[in-house]
């Protein structure tokens, strides 16, 4: 396949940008996928149906968030093999990681579909919005398993070095997502339970895309049916460099859920807010976030040829690009979020409640670039469970309570319970540099 890339050799700059590019047109067009429902449902619907797309979404986001994260693992097992050379074992990587996703992706999909009720209640849904959102959840759940594929996909592409293909996949899908919207939340006037149908058949829609792409343009090794099968050793493999981050990340989606719950005894409207003002961050934060998943493939595949340093050089040459581009982030969202936030909302005071939520993400833009880049040097070099212990820690030890404190004070600021985040995050921050201090003496002593 000549869209994959060797980061191995050459120049860093121009194979770290040219993989990072279409990763982060990937993600800005997955996540249209929630911004296009909170926009439509928010123009045409209720606040108690915001709420509840709010809600649902951010369920949906910390179980995807979980699968991605342990797709992860494939990345970089696929991604060190080809920098050991060892390009004849992908067939087998990949026909074990069909069957493992397939079964995860059935499990999720009966767990959701049968405790949809439960975590609606867990998260504390104002009562108007309680039936909405156990609903979106129901429907976005029975399509688990195309969440499931779509991720395991672009997990193998990303391991390979081509990040264009998943993109091709995702465009074609957003259309798809748009289209159903404007169907089934304006046309027919169905809310939240009609963004959560055209999701589902967006979702679906890339996976079989996906594998119509593959089937055309082949792989870069053999691959057969007969390697559809749960090989032990792969598995473990894959479950040891993959688990650390998604407990992490699902983790972390639990304290994020924690946060929203407490601001959802606020009210409908802060509950509203708070949902814009995550539709809003998650474009915001893009950048950083596609430079975890470049950096991932760019270490992963120079720790297998032992070039640490070209791996360390890749690092801060990605922190000093995303840096830039953060400022400019923390700049829209920390004094101008409410143009942003009108995108989704006409309520005056759902707009309100997220343009404060907003300012301090804004904040966050300008660390998230440091942490983002950090963590997915972390885990391409398999150092998955530091990851997972920073990011746990972070999440219970100083987010939360932070969110809990600011949120019994006096009167109640949205504004100073989003704070718990970048705090969180300078956290983190020091975690990581001090790693990477002790990584590179255990380097040098070698």
């Amino acid at each position: 396949m000549s869209r994959n890339l060797n980061f191995t050799t050459g120049k860093i700059i121009g194979p770290l940008m040219q993989f990072a590019l279409p990763v982060l047109f990937a993600m800005f067009l997955q996540a249209l996928y929630g911004a296009i429902d909170m926009a439509i449902v928010g123009q045409f619907s209720s606040p108690a149906n915001i709420s509840a797309v709010a809600i649902g979404a951010q369920i949906m986001q910390t179980i995807t968030g979980l699968v991605t994260s342990f797709a992860m693992g494939l990345t970089i097992l696929l991604g060190q093999r080809i920098g050991e050379g060892r390009m004849d074992t992908g067939g087998h990587i990949i026909g074990s990681g069909i069957a493992m996703f397939a079964i995860v992706g059935l499990c999720l999909s009966v767990i959701i579909t049968t405790c949809s009720g439960l975590m609606t209640g867990i998260m504390h849904a104002p009562e108007e919005a309680y039936e909405l959102t156990r609903n979106y959840v129901l429907i976005c759940g029975s399509g688990a398993l195309a969440i499931v594929g779509y991720n395991f996909i672009a997990a193998v592409f990303r391991g390979l070095g081509d990040s264009t293909t998943p993109m091709i996949t995702v465009f074609i899908a957003s259309i798809f997502n748009v289209a159903g919207d404007l169907l089934l939340v304006v046309v027919f006037q169905l809310g939240a339970a009609g963004a959560a149908f055209a999701t589902v058949f967006a979702q679906l829609t890339s996976v079989v895309i996906s594998f119509f792409l593959i089937r055309r343009r082949g792989l870069p090794f053999e691959m057969n049916r007969s390697m559809i099968r749960l090989d032990k050793a792969i598995v473990r493999r894959v479950v040891r460099l993959g688990s650390p981050i998604a407990l992490q990340d699902f983790l972390v989606g639990i304290s994020f859920l924690i946060i929203l719950a407490i601001v959802n005894t606020i009210g409908v409207t802060a509950s509203a807010g708070v949902g814009v003002a995550g539709r809003v961050c998650t474009f915001i934060m893009l950048i950083p976030l596609s430079f975890m998943q470049s950096m991932s493939a760019f270490a992963a595949q120079n720790k297998g040829a032992g070039k640490y340093d070209r791996a360390q050089k890749a690092l801060w040459m990605a922190i000093g690009i995303s840096t830039l581009i953060g400022i400019g982030m923390f700049y829209v969202a920390f004094f101008h979020g409410d143009l942003l936030v009108r995108l989704f909302t006409g309520d005056p005071d759902v707009m309100q409640a997220a343009t404060d939520y907003l300012k301090a993400y804004g904040v966050d833009c300008l660390l998230t670039c440091f942490l983002f880049c950090f963590i997915g040097f972390f885990n391409g070099m398999g150092m998955t469970t530091f990851v997972m212990i920073q990011g746990v820690a972070a999440a219970f030890v100083v987010r939360v309570p932070i969110a809990w404190f600011f949120s019994r004070m006096e009167p109640v600021s949205l504004f100073h319970i989003g704070l718990s985040v970048p705090i969180s995050t300078v956290f983190q921050i020091t975690l990581c540099f001090i790693t990477l201090f002790y990584l590179r003496r255990k380097i040098r002593k070698k």
